[in-house]
């Protein structure tokens, strides 16, 4: 039994270090990127990159975002079944439909830009699409490595990946001139090199694996029916996110748009990926623990671990708060260009908002281990619904600080409605059926 617990102390510990390099490589590389681009770029330029970036975020969020999520939950149950062959060809369909609707959004976009005459942002739309997409098959498919828990795999390419950004970023700029499309070139050519290496280490991984026949399970259809309610939600929340960039837009200026990226990048970006360890980490476990839900001490397991994890993000939250409220100046000079410094003084806000609502989500990744994505569907719209109001009313009468303190709120309300959601552990699937 020592053994046993020993080799499994050595396995987590391994897969541990990975993604903790994966994520301190991206992390790093994400901060590197900020002090890079605001070398070669006007606040004004970032503000339209920033704007731009919105665009791929819809094909990300509504298209995208809730297939990558119902892949990456099933892969621990068609492990169990050995039935990955089914899964894995479910999972290539559905994606392949998903690039079919980007395709088409993309024709739409085009089309209504000539139509109003503003063909001058076609090529920045379409290359925003394009990396939405690409973004798309390197998140499913790290969500599959990432269940199947090729740590390795996974935090080699998470850490890869912003450098590389920042390599063809300015290569583009230098051919094509400092401007927001030549970055958003750079970021797709980056991850489609990304996601061809994801490909390929997949590939080899599933090599010995024969085909299945599956009358019993519709793997394609059990997928969309969790998979549904993210894109759902997703419109709404991905108003959320881009109403704060869009309202200062509105009621400041481009100039304030940029500002305001460069703080959300310094605060709310790296406490995201910081605290997403720990969910890179225990995703694949919570899932594999909680199986169909079917077991009351598995789903009871999943209860505490989410919950103490939960506390600990909290408390680091508050940890990077005081810091940065202590040395957001210091940061800035070091991180940044000086014609960004005015803004330093909101750093550590926007750190809290990052650092709430990625709490929130750790409560958020219980619930979907628990097959429960549907309940989250009223707090997600609703909490977007006012997350949008809350980053008008702040952009039209306070500018940036508004914004930022709309983010705090939202943030809040996110955090506590999810709190009251996962107080209670699940009791059996057949609650999970009730409930949606």
């Amino acid at each position: 039994m020592a053994i046993i617990d020993y080799l499994r102390f050595r396995r987590l510990a391994l897969e541990g270090f990975w993604i903790v390099s994966g994520q301190v490589a991206a992390v790093i590389g994400a901060l590197v990127l900020v002090r890079v681009l605001t070398e070669y770029l006007e606040p004004e330029q970032y503000g339209q990159l920033t704007l731009g970036l919105t665009i791929a975020g819809l094909v990300n969020q509504v298209v995208m975002g809730g297939l990558t999520a119902g892949i990456s939950r099933f892969y621990s149950i068609a492990a169990e079944k050995n039935e990955l062959s089914g899964y894995l060809n479910a999972s290539q369909g559905l994606m392949g439909y998903a690039v079919i609707t980007a395709g088409a959004i993309t024709l739409i976009s085009i089309t209504g830009l000539l139509w109003m005459g503003h063909s001058q942002w076609i090529v920045l739309v379409t290359a925003a699409l394009m990396l939405s997409v690409f973004n798309g098959w390197s998140s499913a498919l790290s969500g599959i490595q990432n269940a199947a828990r090729q740590r390795a795999v996974v935090a080699l390419h998470a850490g890869v990946e912003p450098w590389m950004r920042i390599l063809l970023a300015v290569g583009m700029m230098l051919w094509l001139g400092s401007s927001s499309t030549a970055v958003i070139l750079g970021y797709a050519l980056s991850s489609l090199i990304v996601t061809g290496s994801q490909l390929f280490f997949l590939k080899r991984f599933i090599s010995g694996d024969r085909p299945i026949l599956n009358d019993s399970d519709n793997w394609r259809q059990q997928i969309w029916s969790y998979s549904w309610p993210f894109s759902v939600w997703g419109i709404f929340t991905w108003l959320q996110q881009i109403s704060d960039r869009w309202a200062l837009q509105t009621y400041a200026s481009g100039h304030d748009v940029g500002l305001y990226a460069v703080v959300f990048q310094l605060g709310y970006v790296p406490i995201g990926l910081a605290l997403g360890m720990a969910m890179t980490f225990l995703g694949p476990i919570l899932y594999k623990r909680s199986g169909s839900t079917e077991d009351q001490t598995r789903n009871l397991s999943v209860h505490r671990i989410s919950w103490r994890i939960t506390f600990a993000s909290l408390a680091i939250t508050s940890l990077a708060f005081i810091v940065t409220l202590l040395l957001h100046e210091w940061i800035f000079e070091l991180l940044v260009a000086a014609k960004y410094h005015s803004v330093s003084n909101l750093l550590p806000w926007v750190v809290l908002a990052g650092g709430v609502f990625a709490s929130g989500q750790m409560l958020a990744l219980k619930l979907m281990a628990e097959m429960k994505s549907a309940v989250m569907t009223t707090a997600k719209i609703v909490s977007a619904i006012l997350g949008v109001i809350l980053n008008i009313y702040g952009a039209s009468q306070f500018g940036s600080q508004g914004v930022v303190f709309a983010l705090i709120a939202f943030s809040c309300i996110y955090f506590f409605w999810m709190v009251w959601l996962a107080q209670f552990p699940v009791e059996s699937i057949k609650d999970n059926v009730r409930a949606t």
